[in-house]
């Protein structure tokens, strides 16, 4: 695609997520006196840390805004230079190149999706794409071209989540690993699932898994052919750093996420990649194991 600037739609907000602010800021830019009021306080704090205009990603801009609320998609739309608020997501159809799908109520993915979807135009969907299997496959099957849906949890590409060769060498054959993140299950297990995976590629087929529940804290255990114990944990209200603990023969390795803003501006470069040269970068195979282990943790 030969554009100088790629026309995004932004489509918000889901209870307790701040996308289109953060997103929208870093494409647009943003009036940090407004962003103060955005409701996420940790979002102006990261973002003060950055350089706007020069931190922005320059081949894109939102343009177009869509919430459940007027009201609301102004202020989003003020506080992030959107030039456009729409009065219904059909309405950004045909002036866009692309749209963020910025809510992680994953039980409307496809309704919100499936309109642009259908017309070909690309769509990044907010983590977790869905919660079950086949509303995952539900979604990727209204796909017109491979790379027309890009999702992820943001984490995945955090540097802090990349130990190097030889960080892994030093601590042996990993025997176990263990992901700990506040809230949910539903919304947040994936922060921690797919960065593990990413870390453990070569693990065998599922031996056995099972949970633990305490109030709003849930775990789920799992154990495969060549690897003794994976847990992925959501502690609900407990205020943790998103943490991933490897444990090896010889030592272990602690991983701590801290570094939201390049986490979320590699993710939506990648989309934006993938928009401009119609190459895929989802790798389905993965994608569907993270759905099939948030699927598990509702289920047992």
């Amino acid at each position: 695609m030969n554009k100088e600037c790629i026309s995004l739609g932004i489509i918000g907000l889901s209870e307790g997520n701040g996308h289109p602010y953060s997103w929208s800021a870093i494409f647009n830019g943003y009036n940090k006196l407004l962003m103060e009021n955005c409701g996420f306080p940790v979002i102006p704090r990261y973002l003060e840390k950055q350089s706007f205009p020069f931190d922005c990603i320059k081949e894109a801009k939102v343009k177009y805004i869509w919430t459940q609320s007027k009201k609301l998609s102004e202020k989003v739309s003020n506080t992030c230079f959107i030039e456009n608020v729409s009065y219904s997501i059909l309405d950004m159809i045909g002036k866009v190149d692309g749209i963020l799908l910025a809510r992680d109520d994953a039980e409307n993915h496809y309704q919100f999706a499936e309109p642009f979807l259908k017309r070909g135009i690309p769509v990044y969907i907010d983590k977790p794409l869905a919660l079950n299997l086949i509303e995952a496959k539900k979604i990727l099957n209204l796909r017109l071209y491979e790379s027309q849906i890009f999702t992820c949890t943001a984490l995945k590409y955090a540097k802090e989540f990349s130990p190097t060769h030889q960080d892994l060498k030093s601590i042996g054959k990993i025997k176990s690993i263990h992901g700990e993140i506040s809230k949910d299950w539903n919304r947040y297990a994936i922060h921690i699932i797919e960065p593990i995976l990413n870390l453990i590629p070569n693990k065998g087929e599922l031996i056995s898994y099972s949970k633990e529940s305490k109030d709003d804290m849930n775990t789920l255990n799992l154990k495969f052919k060549y690897l003794e114990s994976m847990k992925f944990s959501t502690l609900g209200k407990l205020q943790v750093t998103p943490k991933i603990s490897i444990y090896g023969e010889s030592g272990n390795l602690v991983l701590k996420f801290k570094d939201t803003f390049n986490a979320f501006k590699t993710a939506l470069n990648i989309f934006i990649k993938s928009i401009m040269d119609k190459e895929s970068r989802l790798d389905e195979e993965c994608l569907l194991e993270i759905i099939k282990f948030i699927e598990l943790g509702n289920q047992i």
